[in-house]
């Protein structure tokens, strides 16, 4: 198979940019053809005769689809967390694990390599060709970046203060701010040097960390250095009850409400989660103005549906934003890194929570996953398949079993073969999955490292965690051993 070929041809579907509106449609049995890792041309198939030599890849039985674009994930901790989070909750604090499971396990920085290299690897047989990766930044994070062959915005956060625990009902917030101020000139820097790579497919995303643990002058000093760079800046924001609270306490007003009158809401600007807004059924503040105030600030919305539905959570709900004019993105927040399970989770929550089948259907999804995190980012050069794009694109196996029939082979493909049917992914024209595993990445040996890395931080826990406990009474594991 050719690193770079020329051209896709035969291709009997393809999900294509609707030149009419912005948005996707279906076009039957066309070749694409690539320059310099772009698409120039989506012609008939055999419009234009093969050139003698020229290098093809043959798309005979396949879906091409435009790759996609994954706006918030933490690739570099979330797989330490497999066989921990996902029963793992706190009734005090609304069924939430998160601030819990940062104050007991801490996986050690070589675990935290191996756990980027399989996330990584999980995101390209999901058919992710862009991916904003959030995380404490380390040594070796960017050379793993580039040797994936992805596209990527690194995320290096910071903060004023850490959270920790006194009790189960008792949340605390450990602030240092001269070193959330050390943090991001760190950041800074990194940014840099991501941007300043030969790849030419790394940048920067400005990220102080939560709206919770981030001082007023240091989102500030953030706001105003994603302005003067032109990066995208993003936080996490509405993601627990917890927040809400400690946010209303502090200021008498909503996370968002806050984030508002700080300046942080502008365009440029990506809301992650953002799931518990005023008129949540789990919050009720007497105010109704949070998603007007996030329509009418141009923002966009991360939504990242797995780990919050683990807790009983939805947001309230997705068609709600979409209609009021909200670009939403799509994010995985945790492991397994698969955007397709988000955007099918995406759909079934979207219609649960507001009791209409209308909500969000698969064309929606399958936008929010590609134009809506473009957009979100500030492109318009990914998330479609047109000729001038960047030739970031995936081939689905349409004789999957579980494709089949392909009447309509998106729905097939989002919700029953998923990346199982993830054949082929090419990003600025080279192939970087072939035959459905990475090109350039050691899933195998990541995970090897990986469990060596978790074993230590679970080990670890009666060290960090308030009450000392072992990992087993954090997070028992989901059957008795006899």
């Amino acid at each position: 198979m050719q690193s770079r070929p020329n051209s896709i041809r035969n291709l009997p579907w393809a999900v294509v940019a609707d030149a009419g509106r912005d948005g996707h449609v279906y076009r039957r049995n066309v070749d694409i053809f690539l320059k310099d890792g772009r698409i120039v041309e989506i012609t008939p198939a055999g419009a234009r005769p093969a050139e003698p030599g020229e290098p093809v890849l043959d798309g005979a039985g396949m879906l091409a689809l435009p790759g996609l674009v994954n706006i918030h994930s933490h690739p570099t901790t979330e797989p330490g967390y497999r066989g921990v989070r996902e029963d793992h909750g706190v009734p005090e604090q609304q069924m939430t694990g998160l601030i819990e499971r940062l104050q007991a396990f801490r996986l050690p920085e070589q675990g935290r390599a191996a756990a980027a290299e399989m996330s990584y690897a999980e995101m390209l047989r999901a058919g992710t060709t862009t991916a904003c990766d959030v995380t404490v930044p380390f040594a070796g994070w960017l050379d793993t970046m580039v040797k994936s062959g992805m596209r990527f915005y690194a995320a290096p956060t910071f903060a004023s203060a850490r959270w920790g625990m006194e009790a189960p009902q008792i949340v605390t917030w450990k602030w240092d701010e001269a070193g959330g101020f050390t943090a991001f000139e760190k950041a800074r820097a990194v940014m840099d040097e991501a941007e300043a790579h030969n790849s030419g497919r790394l940048q920067g995303m400005v990220f102080p960390n939560q709206i919770d643990t981030v001082a007023p002058d240091l989102f500030d000093a953030a706001r105003r250095h994603a302005d003067e760079t032109g990066r995208p800046f993003s936080t996490h924001i509405g993601q627990s009850v917890v927040e809400v609270r400690e946010m209303i306490r502090r200021h008498n007003m909503t996370p968002v409400q806050w984030a508002d009158r700080q300046g942080l809401m502008k365009a440029g600007t990506i809301l992650a989660h953002c799931i518990l807004l005023d008129e949540h059924p789990q919050i009720r503040w007497h105010t109704a103005k949070d998603l007007d105030l996030i329509a009418r600030a141009g923002v966009a919305v991360a939504h990242c549906p797995q780990p919050f539905a683990r807790y009983g959570l939805a947001m309230d709900h997705v068609g709600r934003y979409r209609a009021r004019g909200v670009t939403v993105g799509l994010g995985t927040d945790c492991a397994p890194h698969n955007l397709i399970e988000e955007m099918r989770l995406a759909i079934v929550a979207g219609r649960l929570m507001s009791e209409d089948i209308a909500s969000l259907d698969t064309g929606g999804a399958f936008e929010a996953a590609t134009i809506g995190g473009a957009k979100a980012l500030g492109r318009d050069d990914i998330g479609v398949l047109a000729p001038g794009k960047l030739a970031d694109i995936v081939l689905v196996d349409l004789a999957h079993p579980l494709m089949q029939p392909a009447r309509d082979p998106l729905r097939s493909f989002v919700f029953h073969a998923a990346d199982r049917a993830v054949r082929t992914v090419l990003v600025n024209g080279e192939i970087v999955l072939a035959d459905g595993e990475p090109v350039h990445l050691d899933s195998a040996g990541a995970m090897e490292r990986l469990a060596e890395a978790q074993a230590r931080m679970l080990q670890d826990s009666v060290k960090h965690d308030y009450a000392g406990r072992a990992a087993e009474e954090i997070a028992p594991l989901s059957l008795r051993v006899l």
